[in-house]
């Protein structure tokens, strides 16, 4: 028998998500008032920064298992700003805050100026619906 590869890995999922971050910042900012896409774009935002999150913590526990520690920290220094960024929308999303939410998402987007995303790309758009999601995890 032959071995098995995991073709779906977490930095696969992380390469994912940012770029379906970049997605949805470019829509968030051609946003001319905020309204039901406003909020699930929003919304989105902060759940996929959350997801990273966790993307990250699965990469640097597997480095650490292995006695790589100084990599570990690098790694989870180089994505702090996830968990910074997804707290800061989420609060600016509590208080319906569009300005900070615009504000948050251009620094993030400074984040992932180096991500390309394809005109041609398979994302479709992930953002829909996640306003209600953002609202049951949010109790």
């Amino acid at each position: 028998m032959g071995r098995v590869i995991q073709i779906n890995n977490v930095g696969t999922q992380r390469n994912r998500l940012t770029k379906s971050v970049v997605l949805a910042i470019r829509e968030l900012m051609g946003q001319t008032s905020p309204d039901e896409k406003t909020r699930d774009l929003a919304a989105y935002l902060v759940l996929a920064l959350e997801a990273i999150c966790e993307t990250v913590e699965v990469s640097v526990a597997a480095w650490e298992k292995r006695g790589y520690w100084i990599k570990a920290d690098r790694f989870r220094m180089d994505w702090l700003w996830c968990e910074t960024y997804a707290g800061q929308l989420r609060k600016a999303l509590a208080n319906q805050d569009w300005a900070a939410v615009a504000q948050v998402s251009v620094q993030i987007a400074g984040k992932l100026n180096h991500i390309k995303v394809s005109t041609n790309h398979r994302l479709g758009q992930p953002w829909v619906g996640a306003w209600k999601q953002y609202s049951e995890t949010a109790r």
